[in-house]
């Protein structure tokens, strides 16, 4: 094992990380990879043992770390966004998570061994789903709006819930256990929790309000919201131990409820944060088991748990909670199946095993082996079935890479019609009525609105759609357009056209920082582009094959022809812009803006070889 606390910091940080992009770049879940990489470092190969190398700041750090993973989730609790879902999430938080717990507390009894008092604390955690894992998944299998919604309202709304379920279970249990029977503890934790409460509202009033009437200025607002998080936790957690995942989680409902212009920005910070830290926080918790809690996870009891738990109590509590809702069937067969558990579970139990045992309840040894194999198994199964289940049931968005294009015009809309036509997703969007004239025509999918409107985000759903191209008029608002969507596409998803400085409002010297990548090339530009259109250009798709290469299709090109993108075998677009090279191999199709002198000769040339045969 490594002695150096420095040296180990550097490797749980780079196997987190390079967990994510091993999971990216192959399109595995994540949360598998992470567990993996966590397993052989740890326990399998003894790299690295977090538990013992940090000693008493372990707990601290993983405890903290999870709140700010909760607050980053439940800043996306805007209750715009689940208009219409209101009654089946309603339903499944509650008495959902109410089955569930008692139909788990059932099966760890009879099935995993345990005792009654140790199977109801588990029985509550292990309610828990979990934005730490839910969120991931649903960003890699592209669920349609309304089943990932609900999963992602699920894990955010019952991941504290779990925790102070089983606090309550627990402080009953002590209770009635006790030699003596104080209800004075009882009613403090019930007290505790409400206070826990009220410290998350009063958090979350004061920041906003402390945002909006501008007495912070922007270069600390994340910093600000990041340590009153941690103090929020902490002043919570000082009250009453497991309510801190309560305070926190009120304070970023509070916040994403307050229609402040500065939460987006924060969210964008906080879901990076949250990243590192689901990163490196599973790989220390995984790294930190003992090669006996492996083995114990093989047990048969436990094997047994896991699968009722997968196969029975999670599907029948979503079955009997959303009964006279308007759910489909499909919709509760893919709710029911998905139920990873995660971060907060592992440390959650972890704790309670340790707490139970110095209780005298011996069975509680094995509840960390449970609770791996759980959470192990259910991510795996879930990770990898999400996608290969949604297809099935037709909840799947996922489909050939789709393109957003911002501005409606000539071009834009010639653009959306050879799109179509190699069924490639595609939608204008654009706050003018008239502009939109000519999609509406052209028969071209569009939104009416402004893109940059908070509402666009409820009612335009954007799953479909991996590439964005911005084609106004005038390039301040392209500029702003891409900068806003950079964190929701990706910098290199991200497109411009330039515009004529003659005719708008050209940027010369614009900040690389800021603004997405300068499409086909900055010598063409958007008014030329509408001209070639308007004038009679026609856009052409070439294949590229074994005897017709790309530096032959280079070489026979008209000069005036403008190369657009690659659409490659793989279904991938790649843009021709001005700071990129393609390969472009056999099979690709290269999509071209041409002049029609080109196209008529080369049909007049067809017409002659098929004449002379």
């Amino acid at each position: 094992m490594i002695d150096s606390i420095s040296l180990e910091l550097m490797l749980i940080g780079l196997f987190g990380v390079g967990s994510q992009w091993l999971a990216w770049r192959f399109r595995l879940p994540a949360i598998v990879v992470m567990s993996i990489v966590g397993l052989l470092a740890g326990p399998l190969l003894g790299i690295i043992d977090p538990e013992k190398s940090f000693g008493d700041l372990y707990h601290p750090i993983v405890s903290i770390a999870v709140a700010i993973i909760l607050f980053e989730g439940s800043l996306n609790l805007d209750f715009k966004e689940v208009r219409g879902l209101g009654r089946p999430v309603f339903r499944i938080v509650t008495w959902g998570a109410l089955v569930s717990w008692i139909l788990g507390s059932l099966t760890a009894h009879y099935i995993a061994g345990l005792s009654w008092a140790v199977a109801f604390v588990i029985g509550g955690i292990f309610i828990v789903t979990g934005p730490t894992v839910i969120l991931p998944l649903l960003r890699q299998s592209k669920l349609k709006p309304r089943p990932a919604k609900i999963l992602k309202w699920e894990g955010i709304i019952v991941d504290p819930f779990g925790a102070l379920l089983a606090v309550f279970a627990f402080e009953i249990i002590v209770f009635f256990t006790g030699d003596e029977k104080d209800l004075t503890a009882l009613l403090f934790f019930f007290l505790a929790s409400i206070l826990a409460v009220l410290i998350g509202i009063i958090s979350g009033k004061g920041i906003g309000w402390m945002f909006e009437a501008g007495y912070i200025p922007e270069f600390l607002k994340s910093p600000t919201v990041f340590i009153a998080v941690v103090a929020c936790f902490t002043i919570a957690e000082e009250v009453a131990d497991e309510t801190g995942l309560l305070a926190v989680t009120a304070m970023g409902m509070v916040l994403a409820n307050m229609d402040i212009s500065s939460i987006k920005d924060m969210r964008h910070f906080k879901e990076n944060i949250s990243i590192l830290l689901v990163s490196t926080i599973f790989v220390m918790l995984t790294a930190s088991l003992s090669v006996d809690t492996l083995i114990d996870v093989f047990n048969l009891r436990i094997i047994g748990y896991v699968l009722l738990m997968l196969f029975l109590v999670r599907p029948l509590s979503i079955f009997l909670s959303t009964i006279g809702t308007d759910l489909s069937i499909r919709e509760k067969i893919l709710v029911g199946w998905i139920a990873p558990r995660g971060i907060v579970a592992l440390t959650v139990a972890s704790y309670f095993a340790s707490i139970l045992f110095e209780k005298g309840f011996e069975d509680a040894a094995i509840v960390t082996s449970l609770t791996f194999a759980l959470v192990f198994f259910t991510v795996c199964a879930h990770g990898f079935t999400m996608s290969w289940l949604a297809k099935k049931l037709n909840l799947s968005a996922e489909g050939q890479p789709g393109t957003l294009l911002v501005g409606s015009n000539s071009f834009s809309v010639a653009l959306a019609n050879i799109f179509r036509e190699l069924d490639i997703p595609t939608i204008i969007t654009d706050s003018s009525w008239e502009k939109l004239l000519k999609a509406r025509k052209a028969g071209v999918p569009f939104h009416y609105g402004e893109i940059l409107s908070e509402q666009t985000e409820y009612r335009l759903d954007m799953t479909p759609y991996d590439y964005l191209i911005s084609s106004a008029e005038f390039d301040s608002y392209n500029t702003l357009v891409c900068t806003t969507f950079i964190p929701t596409f990706g910098r290199n998803n991200v497109f411009q056209v330039d515009i004529d400085s003659s005719t708008g409002e050209n940027v010369d010297n614009m900040v690389k920082t800021i603004g997405g990548r300068t499409l086909f090339s900055s010598e063409i530009s958007l008014e030329e582009l509408i001209y070639r259109v308007e004038g009679g250009c026609v856009f052409r798709k070439t294949t590229i094959t074994d005897h017709y290469s790309y530096d032959q299709y280079l070489a026979g090109r008209d000069e005036h022809t403008v190369q657009l993108f690659v659409l490659k075998r793989s279904k991938q677009l790649e843009f021709f812009a001005n700071d990129t090279e393609i390969n472009v191999e056999s099979g690709d199709i290269v999509v071209s803006l041409t002049p029609p002198s080109k196209e008529y000769n080369k049909i007049q040339a067809k017409l002659d070889s098929i004449r002379n045969n």
